[in-house]
């Protein structure tokens, strides 16, 4: 039978590669649901290719035009956050890919889980956020989470008929990105597109920066905490510049496993899709043939000090990952559009997890509310 999926976020770059995934694979994979935010020319594209029984569109302007463009088909259209919220609740499909980026994908994953649905997790926020609440709901649930992230997805597969043996600590690779080895003397003049020029993955703005700030290998720090119930010292972080080996885990008897593979996607989207399945497929592989170097190296906190920051919310836990990821948000939205520099962002998340009270054992509600403080009072700080 055919699984049938619901794409949350299915314009962004995690979404167009999953459906190329589902198009390859049409005997296995179904179209269910199709949300995006903005992009609602793409949007429709898809609709008219995949056929979904629903598409949201975040951005309620635009319903109209959606709707008036899908009129001619089977496919009903609904838009605004609440009705992302209400369609993951719903019991037609069997999947969700969570890929709706940032703060935005917590409350739809948190209604998927709920209904104990199967979460294929692109969206590391959700956890980073409110990993406790999340992770405890989908015990209760029996909701499977499975990673896409590709460090996650390679944690994850490393896990894979080990239940029963302790993890002495993971190592979470981390490529660098565009300024590996560059010092704040040059960083300072770092530009938008300069930013976006990861060397190993093609990536969405807010993951290429998030990337070329070492912030998103912070967060990916958070999200295994949850995802693999670890104490914050068992999860290491070392950069590998090659991008060939997605993470490892070392075991108590001190045995290494490593996952490894080039750098492309659709790889733990594909394996996250058909889990526990792992389908053929025409994706290049890696050529242990032809020379080339694997070489890691620890990360320079000193000048990337948002991996500093993100250890210590991982440390301290309660409401501070969340003010941390809030904070990063506005300052990523306010370097994309040039009103903040490079190094800048890194101070408004500093500032802005000494300002916001921490709160130690948090409730959702109170997840929400540190969010909001957080996000007023960075934008005060670029003077958005």
């Amino acid at each position: 039978m055919q699984k049938r999926i619901a794409l949350f976020g299915s314009t962004g770059s995690i979404g167009t590669q999953a459906l190329d995934v589902i198009a390859a694979n049409p005997s296995l994979f179904s179209v269910e649901v199709l949300t995006a935010q903005q992009n609602d020319e793409l949007l429709v594209q898809q609709a008219l290719q995949f056929a979904p029984n629903m598409v949201v569109i975040g951005d309620e302007s635009r319903y109209q035009k959606v709707k008036a463009a899908l009129a001619h088909t089977d496919t009903k259209v609904f838009a605004g956050e609440k009705a992302l919220e209400e369609v993951a609740a719903m019991d037609c499909y069997d999947l969700m890919l969570a890929a709706i980026v940032g703060f935005a994908g917590l409350k739809p994953t948190l209604a998927a889980v709920e209904m104990g649905k199967a979460v294929a997790l692109a969206n590391k926020e959700t956890l980073v956020v409110a990993g406790d609440l999340v992770m405890k709901k989908a015990i209760e649930k029996r909701s499977p989470i499975i990673p896409v992230d590709s460090e996650h997805s390679a944690i994850f597969q490393c896990l894979v008929g080990e239940n029963l043996n302790p993890i002495d600590k993971i190592i979470l690779t981390a490529s660098g990105g565009p300024f590996l080895g560059k010092k704040p003397n040059f960083l300072v003049n770092v530009k938008r597109d300069h930013a976006l020029q990861h060397p190993n993955w093609v990536m969405g703005a807010k993951i290429s920066t998030d990337s070329a700030t070492l912030m998103n290998k912070g967060l990916e720090m958070i999200e295994a905490k949850w995802l693999f119930n670890l104490r914050p010292e068992q999860i290491q972080v070392l950069v590998h510049p090659q991008s060939i080996i997605h993470s490892m885990v070392q075991f108590q008897d001190g045995s290494v496993k490593a996952q490894m593979g080039l750098p492309d996607m659709k790889l733990p989207i594909q394996y996250a899709l058909a889990f526990p399945q792992r389908l053929p497929n025409t994706f290049p592989r890696y050529d242990f043939k032809k020379p080339n170097t694997l070489s890691f190296e620890e990360p320079d906190t000193k000048t990337f000090r948002n991996l500093v920051l993100a250890t210590e919310a991982l440390f301290k836990g309660g409401n501070l990952p969340c003010v941390l990821n809030a904070a990063n948000e506005i300052a990523v939205y306010a370097f994309l559009r040039n009103r903040v520099g490079f190094l800048d962002m890194t101070d408004v998340v500093e500032r802005t997890m000494e300002k916001v009270p921490f709160i130690a054992q948090p409730s959702l509600e109170d997840y929400f509310e540190s969010d909001a403080a957080a996000r007023e009072f960075a934008a005060t700080l670029i003077h958005l």
